[in-house]
């Protein structure tokens, strides 16, 4: 469950380089990252809408409207894995799924204190040890994002 998205990421840009570089003349390490981002912004939106229970329950149930914000949520993913590859939305679409990440990491940080796993729609996760691998792996797709799309 926690490795899937760096897992997804790690392998597109894989593929997506070689590509670059065996049909583009050049590895394009900008534009295989874009592809690898928008590749696991597509596989995390799914889990907004395969699994809805169990991410609803990553927000604390004093939030309003949590169930219609998990599918905007991942509604706002496939729109940003589109917006990433097209070239005139390319920088603004960066600079939003960099805050989003930032507007979302405190759901992360509730999900792993209070145990929830989302596929199960159950409270038996992996708890706060998970933010040692959450943290860091917002940060990057942060980084990445910005390197990527924005610089």
């Amino acid at each position: 469950m926690t490795m899937k998205p760096l897992v997804v990421l790690i392998s597109i840009f894989g593929v997506a380089l070689l590509l670059t570089g065996l049909f583009g003349g050049r590895f394009d390490f900008a534009l295989a990252g874009r592809i690898a981002m928008s590749g696991m912004l597509l596989f995390t939106a799914l889990g907004h809408f395969l699994y809805p229970k169990g991410m609803v329950m990553m927000l604390p149930a004093g939030l309003p409207f949590r169930e219609a914000g998990i599918y905007i949520t991942g509604l706002i993913e496939v729109l940003a894995a589109a917006g990433l590859l097209i070239p005139r939305s390319r920088m603004m679409t960066g600079r939003l799924l960099i805050l989003f990440f930032v507007l979302m990491l405190p759901a992360n940080i509730y999900a792993a204190v209070k145990r929830v796993n989302y596929q199960k729609a159950t409270y038996d996760g992996a708890g706060p040890a998970y933010l040692w691998f959450r943290v860091p792996l917002q940060i990057l797709f942060i980084l990445w994002t910005y390197f990527s799309a924005v610089r």
